[in-house]
């Protein structure tokens, strides 16, 4: 039965692009591209799907990037160093990445640090203007910046200062061991001082952060340079001849947004959409993509990488939760006994969702040692409602337990977080728990304020691995000091939680570093600072004819398109 109704959803829906998709501009009002090496790929472009348009295309926004907007934005960016599917550390920008123990990554006794990098030669800017370490220099002025909202994050909160001996040597000084010093990847990234170093001193913060550069007059120096971006419709970017790792072997590329994932899927069966980006399809999507393409003799290759955590952040806020019995911890676990978990991986994720009651992956090599110490709740409704009884609940005379409001359980627009949303709210209300599903609009996730104010409940996915756990320090809270970024939108706060995430910050040992992460899982999931569910698959889908994208292998990859400089067509 799932099965017909969803190419029946796929049928209406290539219909409904058909009949409403846009005319195409009049030649006369598109600009000229500029004189550019062709390269030997067939002349076409490539199309992207992304879930939604980004307030930003900056490798680190000044403006956070909710709801994994930015997952396409490493084709207009290079920095230090990046991630590559394996999560191995590569360098981009910089000849060689700085080891610990020699010149490039010295530690001193009093526990400052230094590291020091060599920049490949003529590196630009996508205007042409050579890239310095001064725009090292000057980026990190920018991010630490308090009045911007940048500083208090890492790895910027970490750092002293950036210098520039000469116009290819950055060297960051540290005030502090910083674990991380040497895999920086999007945490820091230089800008352009010919273009926003005047700005910079003549503007307020508000003004700066909004300034035409961040978006739509975007200079970087990735893969692509932007040529045209269409507000709410598409950013169309042309090869960049001096990328750092080489010229794109595909010339053009273009970004549509599309926040409806069945819309997605039929853009992909249609041919009109080459690649979906990270959460612009998902499991159900992927299964039927992969079925229609199988069934029509081929078509396209879907690809499943089990990197996405599943994780429903609560409200901590005492003047913001609603109801406030969410204050009490035995209320929590009680909610976490009543969401059916087992569900909710079988309709989510299939054979290809991993079961985990920590935020660490199961395919972390020492997930065994976070799976002894984390507390456990299984799906048991017996259990929940011995909590809420011991927490002085009482049933009503409709089944339910008497709370000083319903618990809103909130999610992003789409059909998927839709089923799973259903299945959260149902298995409460079978607990007698009164809870109710509420969609939060996908064009509103650039309203960081927004969504750190939910009263209850919200549930999402992450960047997965470490990265998701380091979002509950108290550090980075969202509030009107830091323009309301950070991952830690429910402002949990644990002084024990903060004291092990500080170490992990300087751990130079791994074993070390382990054993604090080990001890962060323990405390979040004792005190229920968040309710982890699952890893559900990223899924990403391209064209038969489109060679170069891979899955990831581990959470640590993180999300984002890797090496598009790289894909070429075959046909």
């Amino acid at each position: 039965m799932r099965s017909t109704k969803a190419s029946a959803v796929v049928a209406l829906v290539c219909l409904l692009l058909a009949a409403c998709a846009p005319a195409a501009a009049p030649a006369g009002d598109r600009p000229s591209p500029p004189p550019q090496r062709q390269s030997a790929s067939p002349a076409r472009t490539l199309v992207i799907a992304s879930r939604g348009e980004p307030p930003s295309l900056a490798a680190k926004p000044l403006q956070s990037v909710g709801g994994a907007l930015d997952t396409f934005v490493p084709l207009y960016n290079a920095v230090l160093d990046y991630m590559d599917a394996n999560a191995q550390p590569q360098p981009y920008l910089a000849e060689a990445l700085p080891q610990l123990n020699a010149e490039s990554w010295r530690v001193f006794p009093d526990g400052r640090m230094e590291t020091t990098y060599r920049l490949r030669p003529n590196l630009a800017w996508h205007d042409g203007t050579a890239l310095s370490a001064e725009d090292f220099v000057f980026g990190y002025t920018v991010y630490a910046t308090p009045e911007l909202g940048a500083a208090a994050s890492p790895p910027i909160a970490q750092m002293a200062e950036v210098i520039a001996p000469d116009a290819r040597t950055v060297v960051i000084r540290w005030r502090e061991l910083y674990a991380d010093a040497g895999v920086l990847q999007r945490g820091f990234q230089p800008l352009p001082r010919h273009i926003l170093e005047g700005p910079y001193r003549q503007m307020d913060a508000a003004t700066f952060s909004s300034h035409p550069f961040w978006a739509q007059e975007y200079v970087g120096l990735g893969p692509y340079r932007v040529e045209r971006w269409e507000p709410g419709s598409a950013i169309e970017a042309v090869a960049f001849d001096q990328h750092a790792l080489g010229r794109p072997k595909i010339d053009r590329v273009r970004v549509v947004f599309i926040a409806d994932a069945n819309a997605t899927l039929a853009s992909m069966l249609t041919g009109d959409v080459h690649y979906s980006a990270d959460f612009a399809l998902f499991y159900e999507e992927g299964t039927v993509l992969e079925r229609e393409w199988a069934a029509r003799g081929g078509g396209g290759v879907v690809l499943y990488s089990p990197t996405l955590p599943r994780i429903t952040q609560i409200q901590f806020r005492p003047e913001l939760v609603s109801p406030r019995e969410l204050l009490d911890v035995r209320v929590r676990r009680a909610i976490a006994h009543a969401i059916d978990t087992p569900q909710l991986i079988e309709v989510m994720a299939g054979t290809r969702g991993l079961a985990t009651p920590s935020i660490t992956s199961p395919l972390a090599d020492y997930h065994p040692q976070v799976d002894r110490a984390v507390a456990k709740y299984p799906y048991d409704q017996r259990r929940a409602r011995e909590l809420l009884e011991g927490a002085g609940l009482q049933r009503r005379a409709d089944g339910m337990y008497s709370m000083s409001s319903e618990i809103e359980v909130w999610h992003i627009t789409g059909a998927a977080n839709e089923r799973e949303n259903a299945i959260i709210v149902e298995s409460l209300r079978r607990a007698g728990i009164d809870a109710t599903s509420h969609a939060y609009p996908s064009a509103q996730l650039r309203d960081t304020e927004r969504r750190a104010k939910l009263p209850a409940f919200f549930t999402g996915g992450g960047s997965g691995g470490e990265a998701n756990l380091m979002d509950y320090g108290s550090a980075v809270i969202p509030k009107p000091e830091n323009r309301w970024q950070g991952g830690n939108r429910g402002a949990w706060s644990s002084a024990e939680f903060d004291r092990a995430w500080e170490l992990v910050q300087v751990s130079l040992d791994r074993n070390q570093r382990i054993e604090q992460i080990v001890q962060m899982e323990r405390i979040l999931s004792e005190d229920v600072g968040a309710i982890m569910h699952y890893y559900s698959p990223t899924v990403n889908a391209h064209a038969g004819n489109l060679r170069g994208p891979t899955a990831k292998t581990t959470p640590e990859a993180g999300v984002g398109i890797r090496d598009v400089h790289t894909w070429e067509w075959t046909s």
